[in-house]
Parts: structure tokens; sequence; C-alpha cells
């Protein structure tokens, strides 16, 4: 079974999150996602990071939602163990870093994908506008 992770803070939960989520699950078999630490994030949030995690795990196409790591993101590919990693369209990373610490860290392939952006969605915009 292909165990896909996405991960995101997920404060505003808004379309382009399902999209993001749908394409990821699309990937594999299983999508387990992973939500952004409360002390990792540098900006106000609406929500703690166990609301966003219970929001999260509500929807139908996530298997599990987890909190992230306190210290990095590469403990939590060792804990979740993925196939497929998903990033979002405006995440930071480079595909090829991460493909690169995760098999290091797994010893095994671990394919990287990133996910087109659905037309304009964006948590900060949303919050600019409120």
């Amino acid at each position: 079974m292909s165990k896909v992770m996405a991960q995101g803070v997920f404060d505003l939960l808004h379309p382009g999150h399902l999209h993001y989520l749908r394409e990821s699950k699309n990937l594999g078999e299983k999508l387990v996602v992973v939500i952004a630490r409360d002390s990792r994030i540098e900006k106000n949030l609406y929500f703690n990071e166990e609301e966003r995690r219970e929001m999260v795990q509500a929807l139908e196409i996530v298997d599990k939602a987890l909190l992230g790591s306190e210290e990095s993101i590469y403990d939590t590919v060792e804990k979740v163990s993925p196939d497929i990693i998903t990033l979002g369209y405006d995440q930071p990373f480079e595909t090829e870093e991460v493909k690169s610490m995760a098999e290091e860290a797994l010893e095994k392939n671990v394919d990287v994908a990133r996910i087109d952006e659905k037309a304009d969605y964006s948590s900060s915009d949303i919050r600019e506008h409120n």
C-alpha cells in the first residue's frame, strides 16, 4: 500500500487546501497529513495545532492527520515513512532536496511531487480581507 505524506499549516481551510489534499491522495492509497506545530509558525493563527489537526482529520480523503515534529520535518518523515511526499505550490522546499533527505533518512526510494495551485486561494489573502 503506497503512503502519501502531505504537510502544511491548514489554519483557514479553503478550496486550495482541498485541491492539494485530493491531488495528494490521488497519488497513493493512504494519505497522511502532517500539521505544522504552533511553535514553528511565525504568523498569528486563528486555530491552535490540535484544532487544525482535528479539522483536517475530519476530511474524508485524509486517512490520518498528525502533528509534526517540534524540531524538524525530517523527524516526521522518519515517523510516517512515506512512499511519496507532496509539496504545495507555495511551500518553500525544493523537491530534489526533500527527495534526497527522505531517501537518506528512510533508506528507500521516495518520490516527491509538487501539486499545482488551484486558482488564487491563500490563507494570507483571506486574513487580509477580514
